[in-house]
């Protein structure tokens, strides 16, 4: 894929734990920070807001396995082992103390990664991925998780569901190579394979559920007011069970990051900067 013009995202690919694994680098500052694209995004999700985050940390963003334009595991589509690599990221990249943002499915993994490790991230930011126990979702990542099996997803183009997905973005239509970039994420049963990810969180948010009160990492919580998927009880509910977390809502549908790059992108780094005058 050709890199989009008027951006400093410069894909590369490295490998961790045995897989071919995509990220980004750039940014300057004296800490870190790791960035998990969404689903059925890719790194160049954080597109609109990476300029400004740069200017604030180092940057390493990562298409998990599975996602993006990453390699698949099967038994790493679940929230606790996705966790559990994130951490393995962090130590393929040397970061000892990143902050970690992870909108969407990065919600839950992102999440079992701080409980795993306490201290090994300075911060989180997550939201708009689901959380709630008993399960709380809606419209078609509800049928996802819900599905009795993959079979008629195999028999989809994964590009087609992309499409109508990319479509509920209000404001904002990524650029033809981004688009691109997406489609071909999950092409074929590509997008039918990753939704195992998410179809395991009826048996693993509620082992989240359980350790969310031991996380003492500082959490943000950013998500849109109008997500049509993730109703507001995921956020209710984690603010509810996480010890130091603060809520924010944006005046956006599901993809808040893209939708209000601005508004996203100064949530994250106020939080960043808090963690700072912290220590």
């Amino acid at each position: 894929m050709s890199t989009p013009p008027h951006t400093t995202i410069r894909p590369k690919v490295t490998t961790i734990d045995g897989l071919s694994i995509r990220y980004a680098e750039g940014g300057h500052g004296n800490h870190d920070a790791i960035l998990l694209s969404p689903w059925p995004e890719s790194i160049w999700a954080f597109e609109r807001i990476w300029g400004h985050l740069a200017d604030h940390a180092r940057l390493t963003a990562v298409d998990p396995p599975g996602f993006g334009r990453s390699e698949r595991r099967d038994e790493l589509l679940s929230p606790q082992a996705m966790g559990e690599f994130i951490i393995k990221v962090a130590d393929a990249f040397g970061l000892g103390n990143p902050h970690l943002v992870g909108p969407d499915i990065g919600t839950s993994s992102t999440l079992f990664a701080a409980a795993a490790q306490p201290g090994r991230f300075r911060t989180l930011v997550v939201g708009s991925g689901g959380a709630a126990v008993p399960l709380r979702l809606t419209g078609p990542l509800k049928e996802w998780v819900e599905a009795p099996d993959l079979e008629p997803y195999r028999q989809i183009d994964g590009r087609e569901i992309v499409d109508a997905v990319l479509a509920t973005i209000e404001g904002y239509t990524p650029p033809p190579e981004i688009r691109e970039d997406y489609r071909a994420s999950y092409a074929g049963e590509r997008f039918a394979e990753s939704m195992r990810y998410v179809r395991a969180y009826p048996e693993q948010l509620p082992v989240l559920g359980e350790l969310l009160p031991e996380i003492r990492t500082p959490v943000r919580i950013v998500q849109g007011t109008e997500d049509p998927v993730v109703p507001a009880a995921n956020v209710d509910y984690l603010h509810e069970h996480l010890p130091h977390n603060r809520v924010d809502f944006i005046e956006a549908g599901h993809f808040c990051w893209e939708e209000k790059p601005a508004e996203y992108a100064r949530l994250v780094t106020e939080w960043w900067d808090e963690s700072r005058h912290e220590v």
